[in-house]
C-alpha cells in the first residue's frame, strides 16, 4: 500500500471540482463531458452544472480484478463522443496513466481534465488542479467513512 495517505472530504472535493470549472471555462464551449466511471462521475456532474453541460456520458475502463492489476479491458464505450472533438473528458485522478492512455486512444480529440495528478499521468492530462506523490494514495469521500479515532495520548 501506499506511503503517504491523502483524505480529501466532501467539501474539499466540490471546491477543487469548481476550481477545474473555472479553469475549463474559458476553454469552452462544450459539445459534452465525458465522466470515466467511477471517480469520475461525481467531479463531471458538478463540472457539469458549472458549465451548463446537459450532454453527459460515460466511460469504463476496467483495469483490476479483485485486488490485482490486469490488462485494461473497456466495458462500456463513450459512443455519443465520436472522437472527442469538442468533449471534456473527466476524472478524479490520473495516477500512472494505464487507464488514461486507453481512453485518449477511444476520443483522441477530446480536452483531459483531472481534479489530482500524479507525476506518472500527468502529461496525459490537458487539465489538472492538484499534483499529489506518486507514492501517495488519496482517499477519496465515497471509498472512507466518519469513525471515532481514540485521541493519540491513548494510543502511546
Amino acid at each position: 500500500m501506499a506511503e503517504r495517505y491523502y483524505t480529501v472530504t466532501w467539501d474539499q472535493l466540490h471546491r477543487d471540482a469548481k476550481a477545474l470549472s473555472w479553469r475549463l471555462m474559458s476553454l469552452g464551449p462544450w459539445a459534452g463531458i465525458v465522466a470515466i466511471t467511477r471517480g469520475g462521475l461525481i467531479p463531471a456532474a458538478i463540472i457539469a452544472r458549472e458549465l451548463d453541460c446537459r450532454l453527459v456520458e460515460s466511460v469504463s475502463v476496467v483495469t483490476y480484478d479483485e485486488e490485482k492489476r490486469g490488462d485494461p479491458v473497456v466495458t462500456k464505450y463513450p459512443t455519443a463522443a465520436g472522437d472527442g472533438r469538442g468533449f471534456l473528458l473527466v476524472d478524479d485522478l490520473v495516477d500512472t496513466g494505464t487507464t488514461a492512455r486507453v481512453i485518449r486512444k477511444l476520443l483522441p480529440h477530446a480536452h483531459f481534465a483531472t481534479i489530482y495528478a500524479k507525476p506518472a499521468g500527468k502529461d496525459i492530462v490537458d487539465t489538472f488542479i492538484t499534483e499529489v506523490s506518486q507514492d501517495t494514495w488519496i482517499l477519496f469521500p465515497w471509498d472512507t467513512e466518519p469513525q471515532f479515532v481514540p485521541p493519540m495520548a491513548r494510543k502511546a
